[in-house]
Formats: structure tokens, sequence, C-alpha cells
């Protein structure tokens, strides 16, 4: 059979409501660990503590662990009328099959756009970042230094090729880098108990000064950042075995898993600091308090440890990323939101053209920023992570109005939390996560602003280029219920 075939592997059974001859992933293939794989490596939990949390200790101190179980509860929060819609919804469409459920094909359409701009965004920042980092361990561990394009450029063409090859081929590399993340974690936190005692996990550092203060805003964004990949969870929907059951299962605990990573993590890291100094020492060295901390506690060997498992945590990231986004990509070409081509599928049963013209337009555009002289961090990481993360909030927000709509337009009233209560607070949440989005931006960029400001621009733009061609192609169907 031709690799990319219109055809896919056998499949599990269809859905009588399912348009015959409907293009589709394979299905019954994974269970709610391996879909809870996808979701958490794509969080990079292992980056996220060495990189996002001294941010959010220089602008929370002790309080930081509140702030990520604050952030989990919002998610949370959304997850309960989100999952109870997705009985309804079995589609690797993710937000843009929900939108089109609650507010109809046009507003999907305007929401596909600024999904497309959220993870190009995400993976352009994130890969520029992961080319830094690999450049420096490397020379740092032998001597050599090759360029940061280089390490982009050929691990951007593996995570390419491991997505195109299907499912079971990510899977079995992420197993070993979650595992890898979690236990040097674990053994930081270990060593930590064993220098400092149990006294490290104290409750004095939860203050409301510390949780409500100034830098509340900033440490809230930067903590809801480290659950962008929540999405994971439904997009592979049509390749999990009784989905009904899988994905509700699969989305808790990965939101259990990373929020309580997080704030354990934190928690022993701002205990064994010192409730008084964290916020000085995380200010004076956010790139390298992690790794003293852990080589003060165990040793050099750990120290190396987290350095090496950060680029590879970035590995399961991108690679999580990239499976997610190739199937976002899949379902809108079968929508008839984008070209019919992206809906082919290899003989494994995944979508390997989307998955590679994902990789291309990423490499395109990272390729454009870097030879043109942009700093990898300052610039590229910088403004598209920045912008990435506006666009993940913004669709978050139209996703709510569509839970809440879609509810109120069924009727659906059996339990008025799950579908009444939990979607308005989760609507006026994001309104209000958004509204500090735009305040902190500046601090996003790194306090670029400036041109980089102009960028969030795209996002209403390309909603509203979205939401014309969803007035110009009725024919979009995003709301076949694919089983």
């Amino acid at each position: 059979m031709n690799e990319f075939s219109q055809t896919s592997a056998p499949a599990g059974p269809k859905n009588a409501g399912s348009p015959a001859g409907t293009v589709r992933l394979r299905a019954n293939k994974l269970g709610v660990i391996a879909i809870a794989f996808f979701a958490i490596a794509a969080a990079a939990p292992m980056a996220a503590v060495v990189g996002a949390s001294p941010v959010i200790f220089s602008a929370s101190g002790p309080g930081t662990p509140v702030i990520y179980v604050i952030a989990a509860l919002l998610v949370a929060l959304f997850s309960v009328g989100y999952l109870r819609m997705s009985q309804h919804i079995t589609n690797a469409g993710g937000f843009v099959a929900y939108i089109a459920k609650g507010l109809g094909n046009k507003w999907a359409t305007g929401g596909a756009g600024i999904a497309i701009l959220t993870y190009l965004s995400l993976q352009v920042g994130l890969w520029s970042q992961f080319g830094v980092f690999a450049q420096q361990l490397v020379e740092s561990l032998t001597g050599v230094g090759l360029p940061v394009y280089f390490w982009i450029v050929a691990v951007l063409a593996l995570t390419t090729f491991l997505t195109m090859k299907g499912v079971d081929a990510s899977l079995k590399v992420l197993g070993v880098l979650i595992l890898g993340e979690t236990l040097v974690v674990a053994a930081l936190v270990v060593s930590l108990i064993v220098q400092k005692g149990l006294g490290i996990f104290t409750f004095a550092g939860f203050t409301g000064e510390n949780i409500f203060g100034p830098g509340l805003g900033i440490s809230l964004l930067f903590a809801f950042a480290c659950f962008t990949s929540f999405e994971a969870t439904v997009v592979f929907a049509e390749e999990a075995r009784n989905p009904r059951r899988t994905i509700p299962r699969a989305a808790y605990l990965v939101i259990a898993f990373i929020g309580l990573f997080y704030m354990l993590s934190t928690w022993a890291i701002s205990g064994a600091v010192g409730i008084d100094g964290i916020q000085a020492v995380a200010t004076e060295n956010p790139s390298g308090m992690i790794f003293e901390l852990a080589e003060a506690s165990a040793g050099a060997w750990l120290s190396v440890a987290m350095q090496v498992l950060v680029v590879t945590s970035f590995v399961a990231m991108l690679l999580g990323l990239s499976n997610m986004f190739s199937r976002y990509l899949f379902a809108l070409g079968r929508a008839g939101a984008l070209p019919a081509k992206l809906s082919s599928v290899s003989s494994a049963g995944a979508p390997s053209f989307a998955g590679l013209i994902n990789s291309l337009v990423v490499v395109a555009i990272i390729s454009a920023f870097l030879l043109a002289g942009a700093d990898p961090i300052a610039t590229v990481f910088a403004w598209f992570v920045a912008l990435g993360t506006a666009g993940f909030i913004s669709i978050l927000l139209l996703t709510s109005a569509a839970i809440l709509l879609y509810f109120a337009r069924s009727g659906t009233r059996d339990n008025l939390w799950v579908t009444v209560v939990a979607p308005a607070l989760s609507f006026l949440a994001f309104a209000v996560v958004g509204y500090l989005t735009l305040d902190n931006y500046d601090v996003l960029l790194g306090g670029a602003g400036g041109v980089a400001r102009w960028l969030l621009l795209g996002i209403p733009l390309i909603f509203v280029a979205g939401l014309m061609r969803g007035t110009q192609k009725p024919a979009i169907n995003y709301a076949a219920e694919i089983v």
C-alpha cells in the first residue's frame, strides 16, 4: 500500500452516523496510559521545573507550589464540562470539534485558525530553545561546538520520522524519556529530604502575600503554560480504546500527575533553599539554581543527569506536540478546512503527510529567523512562545463559550454543576487569564515589547480569516462523529 494512501489499516467498528468511506486514524490502538504519555511528554515536566519554576519563584517566592495547584484546578474546572461534552465527540479535531458542536462550523473555522497559529508558534519557539540547550550541553560534555541550527534540524528530522512512523514508535521513545525525567526529579526531592529532613515541606510560605501578591499574574501565566498539552488527550480520541471512558480517565490522570509533579518538586526546592531566600536566589540565578541545588544535595552526577534530561525532556515534548498537531492538521484536512491531502494516512494508520508538512513549516519559519540573524532565545523563543500562550488562552476561552452554548441549546440539565456552573466559571476564569496575558505580555516576551507585541494581531486576524473561510465554504464539517 502506498505510504500516503487515503485509506487506513483495518479499524474498529464505525458509528452508524459516520460518512461512508470516511478517512480515519487507526482505531482501538491507545489506552489510558498511552494517551497520557503523549500529553505528559508534551508538557515537558522536567524542562518546566528547570525553566519555568525559577521564573515563578522570582515572582511569587515560596507561594509557587500553590500557584501550580491553582493552574491545575483551573484546567480541572474547564475539564468538567469539556469531558462531559467529549461523550458526544470522538474526533481528532480537538477543541475545534467542540467549537463546531457549540457554535457552528463558521466559528470553528475561526478557532481552527487560532489553533494552527498557537501550535506552530509553540513549536517554533520551543525548537529554538531546544537548539540552544542541546548545543550548550554537547559542547560542555564533549567540547564539540556545532551550531544551534544543526541540532534543531537533526532532531526535528528524528521526531518527524517517529511521527510519520506511527504511535508505536513514538510511545517507545516517550516511555523511556518520561521515566527518566520522573526518576531524576524524584532523586532530587529524595536527596533534599535526606539532607534537610521532611521539614522542607513547610506551609509557612503559603501566605496570601506570597500567593496573591503583585507577581500573581505572571506566575499564573507561566504555570498555566505548563498545561498547554492538555488538549492532546482528546486529539487522540479516534485512536483510543473505548474513548468514552479512556479520554476522561487519561485527562484527569494528566492533570493530577502534572499538578502533583510541579507542586511537590517546587515545594521541596523552596523549603530546601529556604522560604525567606528562594525568591532572591531565583531572581539572581534563574538558569542555574536547580542544577546547583542538585549538585549540593547529591553530587555532580545528579546535576549532569538533570542537564542531560532537560534536553531529552525537550525531545519528548516536541515529539508529543508533533504527534498531536499532525492529527489536528489531519482532522482539518478531512473536514475540508485545509487541503484534503493532509487527511492522508499511512499503512500504519498515522497522519504521515500532515506530520511531514508540520515539520517543513516549522523548520522554514525557524530558518527564516535564524538565517536573518535573530537571537534563538531572546527573539525566536520569547516571541513565539508568548504568541502561542496567548493563542492557547484565546482558544480555551472560545471553547468554554462553545461548551456553555452546547449544553444550553441541547437542553442538557441533568447535572447543573457539570453543564452550567463549571463551564460558566471556566469561561470567567479564562477571561481573567486572558486579561492577565495582555497585561503581562511584555514579561512573557522577556521584556522585548515593541515589534514583538504586534504579533498579537495575528490572533484576531487569523480568526477573522477563518470566519470568512467558514462562511464561504459551508461544506466544511468538523462535527461528524468518527467512532
